[in-house]
């Protein structure tokens, strides 16, 4: 059972937040002069409270770091530039996701890689420690069965996913440690290449032609555990092996369709039919640089410029100087707002993901708080404009219920199967049996 309040269907868009400029009519100027459009929007409202809403990409972690930011108390776009927080999660009826354990990529040090383990070490810490101070709200999820569980019980389901293999650095051992931790998913690499493989996005290009043999070691080690394996960010080579050799589905817990917008990071049709073909899933990413061409104008990129200069680093900063610079952001956002994709073209990427791999291989990975958030949903408090739209588009509820979590939770169910049956051989081999 769900405990958010009602849908604002249409919900305003992200530049409104800004500007104070858009008027939507009241819900019965609305009904009066389109009744079948109130009806469709009570019908989407029902619909999304009764699936099992999951975000496979929440990046709230980076500003969960800030001592000025509390997860338990509602935020907005324009003051905080902050979108996901608990109050908005139950507005926009977001049963949960996967909390990302992302660090950037860094030197590939043994310095670097020991400050890497212990960097994501303080976040699956400080992702314990929410859900330890509202047992009431958040609950950790480890199993597909969890989800539908926790959500009836009104708490959020709390995943986690490791963005950037990179924090594993060399040593299985920390895979094993980060498992035990609660990570169900790792994306293999970030925006550059690592130990494991090929990025999409690294200026150098290709290092290993696709999946290193440390990486291979990594994905047999990561079908034995159960944790799926995250093929978002990684370059075309390295996806397609990956896909090749995991045993169990994989995952694109963030990407979008290359056909629609051709984009490094996003996934061609040839890898969109091979991960259909695994029995994978590519949840939908809405990061705007991703899903058309935007522009940053000069005024824009200059304000930026300075106050990165000014601020740097804002974890370094006191809590006082970080709301300053919070403030100081809010302020560029409203003067230069960012040119941003709609919820439009996020449902042209849906619809041809579906197209191409089928209506099993598709879900909703936003990255919100790491970038993503287009205008219509620009924060979770808006998700359920995504219901709506899909529903516009001709969805039914059954294809809803699957694009929202019935898919991803699939291939999760299906990752525990296959670490049960290796793990099972691996028993069986130690005790002297033949293999079957």
């Amino acid at each position: 059972m769900k405990f958010y309040l009602a849908f604002n269907f249409p919900l305003l868009a992200f530049a409104g937040l800004f500007s104070g400029c858009v008027t939507i009519a009241p819900p019965a100027d609305r009904d009066a002069a389109n009744p079948s459009d109130a009806d469709l929007e009570a019908r989407a409202a029902a619909i999304h409270e009764r699936v099992i809403t999951l975000d496979t990409h929440l990046d709230v972690p980076i500003l969960m770091k800030r001592p000025t930011f509390d997860i338990r108390h509602r935020h907005d776009a324009h003051d905080h530039q902050s979108q996901v927080d608990l109050p908005r999660m139950i507005e926009g009826g977001l049963d949960g996701g996967f909390f990302s354990v992302y660090l950037g990529q860094g030197p590939r040090t043994l310095e670097g890689r020991m400050q890497a383990k212990d960097a994501a070490r303080e976040i699956f810490d400080m992702i314990d420690r929410m859900v330890a101070e509202s047992p009431d709200d958040f609950e950790i999820a480890l199993t597909a069965d969890d989800a539908a569980r926790i959500a009836a019980s009104g708490k959020r389901i709390v995943y986690m996913g490791i963005e950037n293999g990179w924090v594993i650095g060399r040593d299985l051992d920390v895979l094993h440690e980060f498992y035990d931790r609660g990570a169900r998913y790792m994306t293999l690499s970030h925006t550059r290449n690592n130990a494991i493989c090929d990025s999409s996005t690294d200026p150098a290009g290709p290092e290993h032609g696709g999946i290193s043999e440390f990486g291979k070691l990594v994905i047999k080690e990561m079908n034995r555990l159960g944790m799926m394996v995250d093929i978002s960010h990684i370059s075309d080579d390295a996806a397609m092996q990956a896909i090749k050799l995991s045993e169990a589905p994989v995952i694109a817990s963030h990407s979008s369709a290359y056909a629609i917008y051709a984009h490094p990071r996003n996934l061609n049709d040839r890898l969109l039919r091979a991960v259909a073909k695994n029995g994978g899933v590519v949840q939908m990413n809405m990061f705007s640089a991703y899903l058309k061409d935007v522009e940053t104008s000069p005024e824009r990129r200059e304000a930026l410029r300075a106050w990165r200069e000014k601020y740097g680093d804002i974890l370094e900063l006191s809590a006082e100087k970080q709301a300053e610079a919070v403030a100081a952001r809010g302020k560029i956002e409203r003067e230069f707002p960012p040119d941003l994709a709609t919820l439009e073209d996020v449902l042209d990427h849906i619809d041809h993901v579906v197209k191409v791999a089928g209506i099993d291989h598709i879900g909703i990975g936003a990255d919100f708080d790491g970038g993503g958030g287009v205008l219509g949903c620009y924060d979770v408090s808006e998700i359920g404009n995504i219901t709506l739209g899909l529903l516009k588009r001709g969805y039914s509820e059954e294809d809803i219920e699957k694009i929202w979590s019935g898919n991803v939770l699939r291939v999760l169910r299906a990752n525990e199967e296959v670490a049960r049956r290796l793990q099972a051989e691996d028993v069986a081999a130690a005790n002297g049996e033949k293999r079957a």
